[in-house]
């Protein structure tokens, strides 16, 4: 009897191992409730609070459920009014487009930090430098992480609580020091950091490794560089969808309405203009999208769930 009660014993302490074993070599569209090979998708909005128009066109293509997700630009004067959107619409997956170059020619922004605390960063007219190249050469990190810290306790302070990091412009890139700020406030904050593993394999290879062990990588990220030849505007994005790998994939879009407000905020700038945001927003919002993804199978995904994945004492 003793003998059965301690092969019983083993056979149950096996079983728990083996149930644990399996739960730690799940990934992630498995924890997310998917098939190990499904082809999960973010569709993001970057540049929310840029301006009115941004906001007017993010907060529609939610409601039509052309995006999954977006991110807030903290220093832009249209910050506060996006910000009452997602105080008031807790479910919205909005994250902090963390800003630290300001490009546009007659429209800028600077710091939220105190000037004097952060001279490293802003130009002589007091902004933001124009181009990741000019901020790389001049950026100090220790400036970087408290204007960066600003940004997050500035929008939690609106009372946002961001399901996720990521960057303006991309300019933390230019530096593996200013990306590992990046990284440590997620962590300190507990919210998943946009890490592109494509990107990273390009600027950072030598801490993709450790970068993998503590984030959950996008395996591919897409974002339209180039106007489409002949305007076809879904093409590209139809090669994307159609040629998508399992994993982990996101979709960046810049969304607003072609109006005088945007044409003045993005005057010179046929790329990422107010045109090329109308076309985006016209697109995500369309019925020919929609067919796109369910035609190929593809699972619209949240950094709120992936958020939920690497810190699950977060829920909400």
């Amino acid at each position: 009897m003793k003998l059965k009660t301690i092969l019983i014993g083993i056979l149950m302490l096996s079983l728990s191992t083996q149930g644990l074993v399996a739960q730690q070599t799940q990934n992630l569209a498995e924890k997310l409730g998917y098939d190990k090979d499904a082809k999960l998708l973010i569709i993001h909005a970057d540049d929310l609070g840029l301006s009115h128009g941004t906001n007017s066109a993010v907060i529609s293509a939610f409601n039509k459920g052309g995006i999954t997700s977006g991110s807030i630009m903290v220093p832009c004067p249209w910050f506060p009014e996006i910000a009452s959107f997602a105080k008031t619409n807790p479910k919205a997956d909005i994250g902090i487009h963390l800003t630290l170059t300001s490009e546009w020619e007659n429209y800028k922004f600077g710091p939220v930090t105190s000037a004097d605390l952060v001279p490293s960063l802003q130009n002589k007219q007091g902004y933001f430098y124009p181009t990741v190249e000019a901020f790389g050469a001049k950026a100090n990190p220790a400036e970087v992480e408290k204007e960066l810290r600003a940004q997050i306790e500035r929008a939690m302070a609106f009372g946002i609580h961001p399901t996720h990091f990521d960057n303006h412009m991309g300019s933390v890139m230019v530096n593996p020091a200013f990306y590992q700020i990046l990284l440590k406030l997620g962590h300190e904050y507990r919210v998943p950091v946009l890490a592109p593993k494509d990107m990273l394999l390009a600027a950072a290879p030598q801490f993709l490794e450790q970068i993998a062990k503590d984030n959950v990588l996008v395996d591919h990220l897409f974002m339209l560089n180039q106007a489409p030849v002949a305007g076809n505007w879904l093409q590209p994005y139809r090669e994307f969808v159609e040629n998508m790998q399992p994993g982990l994939n996101q979709i960046i879009v810049h969304l607003a309405y072609d109006n005088d407000e945007s044409r003045a905020v993005m005057i010179h700038h046929d790329d990422f203009g107010a045109q090329w945001r109308q076309n985006d927003y016209d697109l995500m919002t369309s019925d020919k999208m929609k067919r796109l993804l369910s035609d190929n199978n593809i699972k619209l995904v949240t950094w709120r769930q992936i958020k939920n994945v690497m810190y699950p004492a977060n829920e909400q």
